[in-house]
């Protein structure tokens, strides 16, 4: 403890998802000198990590395989032994997951922080010497002091507690990982700080590495979320204007977005905001600030997620009515089911809510994604129908396509959820004669080409425009 500085060597990271997975694979990759394991008590999970095959590894990120490929075996391991790795440790990384509460005092707002702690009891019971834990999973503020009350409670042994949230996008994650905007640490202890920062230093300007207390830098990151949550709920906002007067939302966005002090990121307008963090991230800021009786300020944060789901539920209606009032029967192709393009993850995607409104309304729906599996879209539907007004929920009124061409077959529209590039190429001139006329197609992310539609006799509608 009273060395001028920490070694180290070897990283723990407990959590092998959309987190821990990427950010120690680029970490690994730029610092061959440590040795990092990844740790996850979910079996199934590891063997995919580890399967000779690597498109089969759990997390879709472009450029992630061939990162994976260079350092796995090497000084990246993934394995479920916990408590080992764990006691031989100099870092820990915790990328757990921290869902919403679903009963309980807070329940629909609050963070669940059971995996944190069933970690924070892990640690104090196995880990030897001193240890820096760092918090990468978004959590609510002061979860560091959780963390803390948990360890010396339990242990006589040595901790330095560190926040260090990710700020990566997925899709482009490993981008956002190795040219990050910043490199946010927070905590009390100027020498674990240093120890982290030292590592990230290997291939990140210092000038990018922000250092904070414990609290601004968990506040920054939900901060941060609902900031870009709330600008993608100002553009859909107005695109629904738009359709009502005639403007172009892309012309409107250019125009905006061309202010510097606005910027042109996060401007598209489409179904609405998905994701692990947005909407998990909104709910907690609103319990903090409820719970600390800034009530004004809760209800600001709170018509942001309300707008999310009025554009939702705004797009499932506009469906309905275009098609004579009635789906029942009819076939519906729906594109994308991911929560946006160049990942699998599905988790609180606008595809969920939207398919199952058109699925209470009687469709069928063919559903295709070039990368999320039929287990994860039904796990992801018989999840939603937990809520009543979806309880209707049937596994077999639907299915999930191998091509675009099986998609369409027979559908009385096409709706399309989610912007892959192979969604932007497909030449409608030559799909119109596989759907039932006369047909729809609904883009929900602006990537179809008007003249090119035009061209057909297909009914067309683009979100933010009025045609």
């Amino acid at each position: 403890m009273n060395k001028e500085s920490y070694t180290i060597s070897k990283i723990c990271c407990i959590g092998a998802g959309y987190v821990g997975g990427p950010s120690m694979a680029v970490i690994a990759d730029n610092c061959p000198e440590l040795e990092i394991n990844i740790v996850d008590v979910n079996e199934e999970r590891i063997k995919r990590w580890n399967h000779d095959d690597l498109k089969n590894i759990p997390v879709y990120e472009p450029k992630l395989e061939e990162i994976v490929s260079r350092v796995r075996g090497k000084n990246l391991f993934f394995s479920t032994n916990v408590f080992k790795e764990i006691e031989s440790a100099d870092i820990i990384f915790l990328c757990v997951n921290t869902p919403t509460k679903t009963q309980g005092f807070g329940a629909g707002k609050a963070s669940n922080l059971k995996w944190l702690e069933i970690c924070a009891r892990q640690i104090a019971e196995n880990a030897k010497g001193h240890t820096i834990i760092v918090e990468k999973s978004t959590v609510p503020v002061r979860t560091a002091e959780v963390l803390k009350n948990i360890l010396i409670t339990n242990t006589k042994k040595s901790f330095s507690i560190l926040s260090n949230p990710e700020f990566l996008a997925e899709g482009s994650a490993i981008n956002d990982l190795n040219n990050p905007d910043r490199i946010l640490i927070g905590g009390e202890d100027k020498k674990a700080i240093e120890a982290l920062s030292d590592i990230y230093a290997k291939w990140i300007d210092k000038n990018k590495i922000i250092k904070t207390n414990l609290w601004s830098s968990e506040l920054s990151k939900l901060t941060s979320n609902a900031f870009l949550a709330q600008k993608i709920s100002s553009i859909n906002s107005i695109s629904a204007l738009c359709e009502k007067t005639g403007a172009d939302i892309e012309e409107v966005a250019k125009a905006v977005g061309a202010d510097k002090r606005i910027g042109d990121k996060f401007l598209a307008s489409g179904p609405g905001f998905g994701g692990s963090c947005f909407q998990k991230d909104l709910l907690n800021l609103i319990y903090l600030c409820e719970y600390f009786n800034l009530d004004e300020v809760a209800k600001y944060w709170e018509s942001v997620l309300n707008i999310n789901l009025w554009q939702q539920k705004r797009i499932s209606r506009l469906i309905v009515e275009k098609l004579f009032g009635t789906l029942n029967e009819k076939k519906i192709a729906i594109l994308g089911f991911s929560f946006k393009a160049n990942t699998n993850d599905t988790r609180e995607s606008p595809a969920i809510k939207i398919c199952m409104d058109l699925l209470k309304e009687g469709s069928f729906l063919n559903i295709h994604d070039p990368k999320v599996t039929s287990k994860q879209i039904n796990k992801e539907l018989k999840d939603y129908s937990k809520n009543e007004e979806y309880n209707f929920y049937n596994e077999n009124s639907w299915e999930k396509t191998l091509d675009i061409d099986e998609a369409l077959k027979d559908a009385s529209a096409v709706v399309i959820l989610t912007e892959w590039e192979v969604y932007k190429d497909i030449d409608w001139e030559n799909k119109e004669f596989l759907m039932s006329s006369p047909a729809w197609i609904f883009d929900t992310r602006t990537i179809t080409e008007r003249k090119s539609i035009n061209k057909t006799n297909l009914n067309y509608w683009r979100i933010g425009n009025e045609f």
